[in-house]
């Protein structure tokens, strides 16, 4: 097993307060409002505390049907949040998991920056590419784009 990590920051009009609250303490009501071409349900299993598992189901026609992750906890004073893609979605037969580190912060020009680190845990000797990176990034910006104009309406 290899690990790779990738960190980058996407910036946005919306207060880091307000993304943290639509991504981590209202993901389930916010992600299919936000994301209605995409996401069809949110599922909680367990309480919501670190160790839960957040089932996200994907609408008909995706490359998709769902995909699991696993709470790693957060933390409401540094608007920071952590979790672990554990089944489903992308990972396929070469990616054992995907964690992920978050942290929402003010921007000096207003608005917020969400600085992410993620660490790709592949499967064997396999590989993952720039590519292959770059395009799971770029999903993840889709639904983030999303939320962030479902907050600004």
């Amino acid at each position: 097993m290899g690990v790779v990590t990738y960190k980058f920051e996407v910036t946005s009009p919306v207060a880091p307060t307000r993304l943290f609250k639509a991504f981590v303490l209202e993901g389930a009501k916010v992600y299919p409002k936000a994301a209605p071409h995409a996401i069809k349900s949110v599922e909680l299993e367990g309480d919501g505390k670190p160790g839960s598992i957040v089932k996200i189901n994907f609408v008909e026609g995706l490359p998709f049907q769902y995909m699991k992750h696993m709470i790693g906890g957060h933390d409401e004073n540094n608007l920071s949040y952590s979790y672990s893609l554990i089944e489903g979605g992308p990972l396929g037969d070469k990616l054992e998991k995907i964690s992920y580190e978050n942290q929402f912060v003010a921007a000096t020009s207003g608005g917020s920056v969400c600085k992410s680190s993620i660490k790709f845990y592949t499967v064997g000797d396999y590989v993952i590419t720039e590519d292959e990176i770059k395009a799971l990034i770029q999903r993840s910006e889709v639904v983030y784009k999303a939320i962030e104009a479902y907050l600004l309406v």
